[in-house]
């Protein structure tokens, strides 16, 4: 078996299986999920479960105080049963909603920050195996505390934890940060910001 591949790598080239059929078996405020049925290249047909997020992105902010500290945001996550330590996130209320609109909320309301500017430096599939889910990520600076609101029942005290992109990068190699998007921002921000503006 060989391991060589002569073809560049084409994200968009013909798909091997056909859409067959479609139906919503659930629908929520973030994503709905749908059965869809496939028909392969040799004619064998499955069923997938497909989850479809709502009104466009996830947004995180990656923000930086001026004395060079991530605000993190203690939340606890229910499926997982575990608190987490996250960058400030959330999805768009509405289609009309913009993602740069997004990012100033929630910087907002979980972090308890408002930034002078706002630029998106990556975008991402968190789970393209059964989703559709894309997340979005802002990088945030000139920093001023503002009053935050309240987070969601299940995390009654909100805390935000601020910690350098060293300390930050050494709980992601620990494993104390797991939050995909949290990891991947400091991750990022631990090769350099300055590219980020």
């Amino acid at each position: 078996m060989t391991t060589q591949i002569y073809r560049r790598f084409d994200p968009w080239r013909t798909s091997p299986v056909q859409e067959k059929a479609r139906k919503q078996i659930m629908d929520s405020h973030y994503f709905s999920v749908d059965r869809v049925t496939f028909e392969s290249s040799d004619n064998q047909t499955f069923d997938r479960s497909i989850v479809s997020e709502k009104h466009g992105d996830t947004i995180a902010v990656l923000a930086i105080t001026d004395d060079g500290r991530i605000p993190l945001v203690e939340q606890y996550r229910l499926p997982t049963h575990r608190w987490t330590l996250e960058l400030p996130a959330g999805h768009p209320l509405n289609d009309k909603e913009a993602p740069i609109d997004v990012a100033t909320r929630r910087l907002r309301e979980e972090a308890g920050y408002k930034a002078t500017s706002f630029n998106q430096f990556a975008r991402f599939i968190n789970t393209p195996s059964f989703s559709t889910q894309h997340t979005t990520l802002f990088y945030a600076e000139g920093l001023t505390p503002v009053q935050p609101a309240s987070l969601a029942p299940e995390t009654p005290h909100q805390n935000v934890r601020l910690f350098t992109v060293a300390e930050a990068y050494d709980m992601v190699i620990a494993g104390t940060i797991l939050d995909a998007k949290t990891t991947i921002a400091i991750l990022r921000a631990k090769i350099g910001l300055s590219d980020l503006h």
